[in-house]
């Protein structure tokens, strides 16, 4: 207790909490927009209840890897070598991850651009199944993206107080944030096409990072972003269409 009072009385400390919070919650988007995207294609009186689960094992996740921070530390030290370059845990954890995750959205983009092969999905297979596939794969990604996150965190402070509290500030903005996202992708069907791409370059970035290509975060969330603005400016385009043909009726 005396150790936390004098941590909230260090200001630099209030400097790393603040810079921690902002990246778990842009580490974060990562795992909120599969959680929608997947979310999105059960049933809607399963939709909320399967967003919960999943952020909300997201933080268990996160705090259970807090809890074992010296063991998350020795995940990054190599377990064997490879083409010049030393795997450890962590690496192949990310390789697993960002596998999964290009294979997830090169999947659905298939769906997406061809609906009469809905029924390869096991998703939708039935609505027991659905939700207990969607939990499962939450519950993977969840792993990979807290691995992640909390061996950032541990990098950015040797406080565990300071990581507790911003892992669950951060959990908290994607549990508010996650209904908006998803029915904001669900209204606008392009959105999902967009955000699937996005997927595939994190999934992408992941393998990289795994296997010993550093790749820098800002040009990644740059590149989401300005793509991002791009469909901004093409859906307020379509709605000013569609007025003036409303109009023109």
């Amino acid at each position: 207790m005396q150790d936390i009072l004098l941590l909230m009385q260090d200001p630099t400390a209030w400097i790393a909490l603040i810079t921690l919070i902002v990246m778990e919650v842009v580490l974060g988007i990562d795992n909120l927009i599969f959680i929608s995207i997947l979310t999105n294609k059960l049933p809607p009186e399963n939709r909320e209840s399967a967003r919960r689960i999943g952020i909300g094992l997201a933080l268990v996740m996160r705090l259970a890897l807090l809890g074992t921070v010296a063991w998350i530390v020795q995940l990054t030290t190599p377990v064997f070598e490879a083409f010049g370059h030393g795997f450890s845990w962590k690496d192949m954890i990310l390789i697993a991850g960002g596998l999964f995750l290009v294979w997830k959205a090169t999947k659905e983009i298939h769906h997406n651009v061809d609906p009469a092969d809905h029924e390869e999905d096991f998703i939708a297979s039935s609505v027991t199944t659905g939700f207990t596939a969607a939990i499962g794969q939450i519950l993977l990604l969840d792993l990979v993206f807290s691995v992640d996150s909390i061996i950032t965190a541990v990098g950015m402070t040797p406080h565990l107080p300071i990581m507790v509290v911003a892992v669950i500030v951060a959990v908290t903005v994607m549990l508010v944030a996650s209904g908006p996202l998803a029915r904001f992708i669900e209204k606008n069907p392009t959105i999902v096409m967009l955000a699937l791409g996005f997927l595939l370059m994190i999934g992408t970035t992941l393998i990289a990072e795994g296997a010993g290509f550093h790749v820098p975060k800002g040009y990644v969330y740059a590149a989401m972003a300005f793509s991002a603005l791009v469909e901004v400016l093409n859906m307020l385009s379509r709605r000013k269409r569609q007025r003036e043909k409303a109009l023109k009726q």
